[in-house]
């Protein structure tokens, strides 16, 4: 019997170019067949953690009485519309003639977890191996296939990404049913969302508390080089330096500092770098991005997208040049004289993946067949590979201090001397001018004062950019200085998270002066004034990323991270105490009809009925009541305020279910403390 290993990759694209590298030629339903290798693929996540509902019917309902809900085991569910190919993975797992299981899903946390679910729901007991690679070329796939490494090496891996799925799952299911229900409004409540949100509302609270003041300064002309003073508060002070300096008429250079600066070139792309640069430069939002990247790295045109680090590693330094010549043909922009090759290579930060850059195959593509987002991305990653093996940015600063009227002003030179890797920036350094025989002791002639008034300015709202900067610095400050992983979320991540509080209604993008900024809406301004600290500090959500990755180094235990969210549930379930002026902060649009004849609460009108507000009443009437059902009736608004008023209605157009004879009536509304019930009356009743 010939011997077969199984390779199980991310999604099909993906496993039909390693099929084809690996000579796996025959098309088989769900797998591709070789002489040595089967293989096959997943949808993504083929299976995830199962809803609530799953472990105990009643948590199918959302009930206060039932929190915190902290399952044990976890259990995964398959997705129905992912189960055929699942039961192919397991019919092939389970083949006698396969002898070992090949993990060929992407390189990082999420491809491990995608892959260990699949093989443990499938209960396989088979040797694993682990092919671990930062681009889908053909000799990339080769050599990773003669460098597999054993399964067991990412264990650590895998533990830490199922504890990043059940932490979410955790703060997800807790936290956004509690809330929800305290405050009687659908809240989504996240482990990572939440701070990103607390951070976009502390933003804009700033802006709108920010009241601006005027301020004035008196502007000395020399031709184009302007000496500025101080700022004054009040209009007059201005006015009398600037008469002062009228009268004097001659300027005093006191003091000149000046000094040879050099600006380092930034290093390569990791995934936020690249997405904030796109949002800079290009408009597109990260997970637009990160999209193109993907559709990049699968077309075998970039490496590896979801990676953390901005260099290359040492090995790879001899074919730095070739890489460079790479990234030269794809943005059209030619190589400079000064190439520094080392400042690109530094493995000890290169953490799993090192960072994005072209590929070979990309200097070779036709890039007008590419989509135009493609495109943009390609030029914009190659070009920061010739921006990172440049020379510095060099530039002469100076400060003149020049006396005039009584007071000091100043005056600010900067002269570039050579554009190092400013050549290739979007934002070019631009060409100053230096003053001409500037001297300490010399005396100047303004050729004009004027009084200029100004306003302090607020600070500017998140663009897409500047969040996902302050996503990766959030926490930083607190942080050990040898923190491994720092801020909120990963790279992998962030850009799902920024859609996650678009599409709950808690941000919203909005245009403004020519940008697109990032804005909280009064729903996500309401949810980060009731949730408690621990839920929306990015500190403690940046030690829960750091935890993360200690469990994935191995310096941290799983169980002690699971335990530290439970206890902290636990807590926010039975300690917290609501927030007053809730129904201000969340403004209900669900419309009273009456009173309760029970208890004498508010009943107000949902989809499914007419509900007490009193949660410990529970008494209902339900739009598709049986008793109404049967005679061809709903249960109307205009019915239920007459039967909560005055306990009947007129029921016309009533239809026997036996005869099928059209009636009219009088319901009467009855209730036994437990059920409500109804009964037909004819005549006046």
């Amino acid at each position: 019997m010939t011997k077969h290993k199984l390779v199980i990759a991310e999604k099909p694209s993906v496993a039909l170019d390693v099929a084809r590298v690996l000579g796996a030629s025959q098309r088989r339903e769900g797998f591709c067949e070789g002489s040595e290798y089967l293989v096959s693929w997943c949808y993504g996540h083929l299976a995830g953690l199962a809803d609530a509902g799953t472990y105990d019917e009643r948590y199918a309902k959302w009930k206060l009485e039932d929190l915190p809900i902290l399952p044990s085991p976890f259990r995964f569910l398959i997705a129905p519309d992912k189960q055929e190919q699942f039961d192919i993975l397991r019919t092939l797992m389970h083949r006698a003639d396969v002898t070992e299981i090949i993990n060929a899903c992407d390189a990082g946390r999420e491809g491990e977890l995608i892959f260990r679910t699949v093989y443990h729901l499938a209960d396989c007991q088979k040797p694993m191996k682990r092919l671990w690679i930062s681009s889908m070329e053909d000799s990339a796939i080769r050599d990773g296939f003669a460098h597999l490494a054993p399964g067991e090496d990412y264990d650590a891996l895998y533990q830490s990404a199922l504890c990043r799925a059940k932490a979410d799952w955790l703060v997800g299911i807790n936290a956004s049913r509690f809330f929800s229900l305290t405050y009687k409004t659908k809240l989504n409540v996240g482990r990572v969302m939440s701070p990103t949100l607390a951070l976009l509302v502390q933003r804009q609270s700033t802006i709108s508390a920010f009241v601006p003041e005027n301020y004035y300064t008196v502007d000395l002309g020399f031709g184009e080089f302007h000496a500025v003073s101080e700022r004054f508060p009040e209009k007059a002070a201005a006015e009398a330096l600037t008469a002062a300096c009228e009268t004097t008429n001659t300027a005093i250079v006191k003091e000149i500092r000046q000094q040879e600066k050099k600006e380092s070139a930034p290093a390569l792309y990791d995934l936020t770098g690249l997405q904030r640069d796109a949002n800079r430069v290009l408009g597109y939002t990260a997970q637009q991005t990160l999209d193109y990247l993907q559709a990049l790295y699968e077309k075998k045109l970039c490496t590896y997208p979801r990676t953390d680090s901005r260099y290359l590693t040492d090995d790879m330094l001899p074919r730095v040049k070739e890489i460079l010549l790479w990234a030269s043909g794809i943005c059209g922009l030619s190589i400079g004289d000064t190439i520094c090759e080392n400042q690109l290579c530094n493995s000890k930060k290169v953490t799993d993946h090192h960072a994005i850059i072209p590929t070979q195959a990309a200097s070779a593509q036709d890039l007008s067949v590419l989509p135009l987002g493609e495109q943009n991305v390609l030029k914009l990653l190659s070009r920061q590979v010739l921006i990172a093996a440049s020379g510095p940015y060099c530039y002469k600063e100076a400060e003149a201090t020049i006396s005039c009227g009584g007071a000091d002003l100043k005056l600010h030179l900067k002269m570039p001397q050579a554009p190092g890797w400013k050549q290739y920036a979007a934002e070019k350094s631009g060409s100053g001018r230096w003053f001409p025989g500037l001297a300490s002791g010399q005396a100047l002639t303004p050729d004009a004062v004027t009084v200029k008034n100004g306003k302090t300015q607020p600070p500017k709202p998140f663009t897409e950019d500047t969040l996902l900067s302050a996503m990766e610095r959030a926490g930083c400050e607190d942080m050990p200085e040898d923190a491994e992983r720092k801020g909120l979320g990963t790279p992998a991540t962030r850009a799902g998270i920024l859609e996650k509080l678009v599409s709950t209604g808690l941000v919203e993008r909005i245009r403004k002066e020519k940008k697109t900024v990032i804005v909280p809406t009064a729903l996500g301004n309401s949810l980060i004034t009731v949730l408690p600290e621990q839920l929306q500090s990015p500190l403690l959500t940046a030690q829960w990323e750091q935890q993360l990755s200690g469990i994935q180094q191995g310096t941290c235990l799983a169980e002690d991270f699971l335990d530290g969210i439970c206890a902290m549930l636990r807590e926010l379930t039975k300690g917290y105490r609501p927030v007053a002026g809730a129904d201000i902060l969340f403004p209900s649009d669900e419309k009273v009809i009456g009173r309760c004849p029970r208890c004498g609460s508010k009943i107000v009108e949902r989809s499914k009925g007419y509900f007490c507000t009193n949660r410990e009443c529970k008494f209902v009437l339900w739009r598709d009541s049986r008793f109404f059902t049967l005679k061809q009736k709903t249960l109307d608004r205009k019915t239920a305020v007459k039967l909560l008023e005055k306990g009947k209605a007129p029921l016309k157009g009533c239809v026997s279910p036996r005869t099928g004879q059209v009636y009219d009536a009088t319901v009467l509304l009855e209730d036994d403390g437990q059920r409500p019930s109804f009964k037909l009356v004819f005549g006046n009743g």
